[in-house]
Parts: structure tokens; sequence; C-alpha cells
């Protein structure tokens, strides 16, 4: 039995500080456990994820459709989906779990988008903008944000200043360009993991990130600061 989500919990303190999903070694164990039926290392494998999921979840999950469906309500679906399809993964599948459980996600969140951009007969095809995921400051560490927890009031408003631009830039790559650099810097996909989730050699991961960073870039750099005149 998958537990009930829950978005104020504090698990996803868990989650290493290098990106959002686990480490390996406690997972190859409990994917062995689950293999011969063991139901406990089942859900222990899956609350593992959980911070991740929702994480990835609140980064990805369109604007408009959070405001009328709770994130936990969807990482609790791809949960839920991932335990009844489980055994399915561990007899056949030859992606990493995490690619997976990831893939699961993204599948749930682009029918979500679908319908409610049917229901509601609007736009929704681009994801959330950036700034709902940087609570974790990932990404902006991309933008050279500061780190400094007790920041002055002008180095806050500085921090505000980057982050603004550098959603700004990032909305406006387009969507092969984004994706890569959400993956890598959001996620802290390796090139490999990248390379496995977008069907494409490393080689050409490598080259489509490399691309994706210096279009960002330029984007930056080109970018009119706050305050000033036309």
């Amino acid at each position: 039995m998958v537990m009930n989500d829950s978005s104020n919990n504090s698990q996803s303190a868990s989650s290493p500080e290098s990106g959002i999903w686990p480490g390996d070694d406690p997972v190859h164990t409990l994917l062995e456990l689950a293999r011969s039926g063991d139901r406990d290392a089942m859900n222990r494998l899956l609350e593992r994820y959980r911070p991740a999921v929702r994480r990835l979840i609140r980064f990805r999950l369109d604007r408009g459709i959070a405001r009328r469906i709770d994130a936990s309500d969807v990482v609790q679906d791809v949960l839920l989906e991932a335990s009844q399809r489980l055994q399915e993964f561990l007899e056949g599948s030859s992606m990493p779990f995490d690619l997976w459980l990831r893939q699961l996600a993204r599948d749930r969140m682009i029918d979500l988008h679908r319908r409610h951009r049917q229901a509601q007969r609007r736009t929704v095809d681009r994801e959330q903008p950036i700034a709902a995921a940087f609570p974790d400051r990932s990404s902006i560490q991309l933008a050279a944000v500061l780190q400094d927890p007790e920041l002055t009031p002008a180095a806050a408003n500085i921090r505000r200043e980057l982050e603004r631009r550098f959603q700004e830039a990032l909305e406006r790559l387009d969507e092969d360009d984004r994706e890569i650099i959400v993956m890598r810097h959001f996620e802290q996909l390796g090139n490999q993991e990248t390379a496995f989730a977008l069907g494409l050699s490393p080689a050409a991961a490598g080259m489509r990130h490399l691309r994706a960073l210096r279009r960002l870039k330029t984007i930056l750099s080109s970018a009119p600061k706050s305050g000033t005149s036309d």
C-alpha cells in the first residue's frame, strides 16, 4: 500500500543535494527484494522516491492546472501506478528505475495537460514557468545566484533580479533546449541518463546540452537589466 502524499512533508530533505533523485545504493537492494515479492520493500522503494517525484511534478505542472489540482494528488497517482506496474518493470525494462518513474510522472502530466486543455479550451502546452521550482535553488546556480542564506537587502535584490532574468531567458529557449537544461541542472541527471531518457547517443546529448547552454548565455547576456532606460 502506497502511503498518502503530504505537500508539507519534510521528506524532501532526504534527497541528496547533488540532485532530486536518491542515490543507487539502497535502491538496488530494494529492487531485488521487490522482485522476490517483498511488498514492504516495494513500499519502501516508492517512499524513497516520493520527494523526488513531488519536486519534479511541482516543477513541471502547468500553473493553470496547479490552481485546480493539488500536486500531492498527482504524486499519489504516479506512485500508485508505479506500484501496480512495478512487476512489469522488474520483468522486462532495461531503463534505470529513476528514469522509468520519471517517465510515469511525465506521462501523467502530459495527460493532465491534455484533458484540462480540452476542458478549459485554453493553451497550456508550455510547462509551468521556472519560478515555482526555485525553492531548492539548484537551477539558479547556473545563473550565479548568491547562496548566502543571510543576505543583506541589497544582495537579496540582486538575487531576485538574477532569478527574474534567468526565468525569462529559460522561457525564451525552444522546447528541446529548455528540456535538456532542466534535466541537467534541475534534475541533475548525468549525460548518460539524459541521453537514455531522450533517446540520443551520449555524444549527441552532450552537444545538445552545450548548444543549449550557449543559447541561454546569449539570451542572458542580451537581456536588459531592470531599471535601465529605453
